[in-house]
């Protein structure tokens, strides 16, 4: 199953598609991917680390994104893996890894460098683990270890993941006792040692680094979300904002699927007479782990719910494997689960392949408003400012880049749809020709 995850990411979505934008921030990080540039609050060292055993040394992207695919795929591995002793048929644990990466945007960034799989993995590993019955040494490391690297690389999913982990034992009296407990707030603690260490090293306190990172992502606050993560179920990556978006009508059938398999599970388990308190643990930390994303922040991904959906497809997995069951004695019935998963099988393809197009095409714009730049002087030393993309097409032009507002003076500025600031209104200016995205601009110091 992993591997088929690996092989069918790696099919659909081709190695040598240029790094995004987040990618090339963390990317960056390392000599070969150089210029360096800006890190800012919100971001994490967890996937730079990911990063280390080829982009300290290679500048490839093919090799990166080798090498990210394999980890995927060891990482789905160890996510789903501490299941096998939770649930009471094995083969609904691959059954969820499949669920899982059956969906477009884990397959898509299956060989990204982008934190969110990691974090799934985690947070399932994590609860898998806690688990476990009579857990030794290994289920509290996998505990450690699981929750370690959810905050290691999102810090704000670690402590989702862990309340329902800290809460359970209080209500499930066969969990009790202090080393769950224990082994959920050393995990935290681990994952979140160098983010507290950089929030006093470069922004002068922890305080201080949650206060700019949520100014940076639009301020988290009570915000009703659910619309923007419905539409971002077709793209785009990034729905910020999604006013004016749509989604196709077909790729809502997860959310339709999705909470019919877990409803089914839950009654199968019940109906088996196995302990309930495993599946209800998975979808309290799937809530746990969404919640913030649906009522907090003001934009979507559909990334963004991947920890969420890592916990959900396992009751889902069990309802699955009854409604599998039922088919082997009703023809009619076994036509329909054929029909619905070929169907969602053809849905997640299509929006994959759909997207790859896409980010072929807009990031293929970064280098033709780098081959303009260049075309009108522009050479390192340089410095690009902009409304729109100015840290990934200063990037591509091997420039650095920096904020509108910035003091600091700019070489060229890069503009979509904008006219130029009062600063530069008087520079040459030139329109970039065949993007993607429409109505690109620079303009050049003289």
């Amino acid at each position: 199953m992993c591997l088929g995850f690996v092989v069918v990411a790696g099919v659909l979505v081709p190695i040598g598609l240029p790094l995004g934008w987040d990618e090339i921030v963390y990317a960056s990080r390392f000599g070969p991917y150089g210029p360096a540039v800006p890190f800012s609050a919100p971001r994490t060292r967890g996937v730079p680390l990911l990063l280390v055993p080829v982009a300290s040394w290679s500048d490839s992207v093919v090799l990166l994104r080798l090498w990210m695919g394999a980890l995927a795929g060891g990482a789905l591995y160890l996510g789903f893996r501490p299941w096998l002793g939770v649930l009471r048929r094995p083969a609904g644990v691959w059954v969820a890894a499949g669920l899982y990466g059956s969906l477009w945007f884990a397959l898509f960034y299956a060989n990204s460098a982008m934190p969110n799989h990691y974090t799934a993995m985690g947070a399932a590993a994590a609860t898998g683990c806690s688990l476990r019955r009579d857990p030794g040494r290994g289920a509290y490391a996998g505990i450690v270890a699981g929750l370690a690297v959810v905050t290691l690389m999102r810090p704000n999913d670690g402590v989702a993941v862990a309340l329902p982990l800290l809460v359970a034992p209080l209500v499930v009296p066969a969990w009790r006792g202090r080393s769950r407990p224990a082994a959920v707030v050393a995990g935290v603690g681990v994952g979140a040692l160098p983010w507290v260490v950089e929030a006093w090293l470069r922004f002068g306190g922890v305080v201080r680094r949650l206060s700019e990172a949520s100014d940076i992502q639009g301020g988290m606050r009570p915000v009703l979300s659910l619309k923007a993560h419905l539409t971002a179920l077709d793209g785009p990556l990034l729905c910020r904002p999604c006013t004016g978006d749509t989604v196709a009508s077909g790729v809502v059938e997860w959310w339709l699927l999705l909470p019919l398999l877990v409803v089914l599970g839950l009654w199968a388990t019940r109906r088996a007479g196995c302990p309930r308190a495993p599946m209800w643990l998975a979808v309290a930390v799937a809530a746990s782990a969404s919640v913030p994303y649906l009522f907090l922040v003001p934009y979507a991904a559909p990334r963004f719910l991947l920890p969420g959906y890592a916990l959900l497809v396992l009751p889902a997995a069990v309802g699955l494997l009854a409604v599998a069951d039922r088919a082997r004695g009703s023809r009619p019935v076994a036509v329909g689960l054929a029909a619905v998963l070929l169907g969602h099988a053809a849905v997640q393809i299509t929006q994959v392949r759909t997207h790859v197009g896409v980010q072929e095409r807009a990031r293929g714009d970064w280098l033709r408003i780098s081959a303009v730049l260049r075309e009108e002087g522009v050479r390192p030393p340089c410095l690009i400012k902009g409304n729109s993309s100015a840290i990934p097409v200063a990037y591509t032009a091997g420039c650095a880049s920096a904020g509108m507002d910035d003091p600091v003076p700019a070489t060229a500025v890069i503009l979509r749809r904008a006219d130029p600031p009062r600063w530069a209104r008087e520079w040459p200016g030139r329109p970039v020709p065949d993007t993607y995205n429409p109505g690109w601009s620079v303009a050049v110091r003289p």
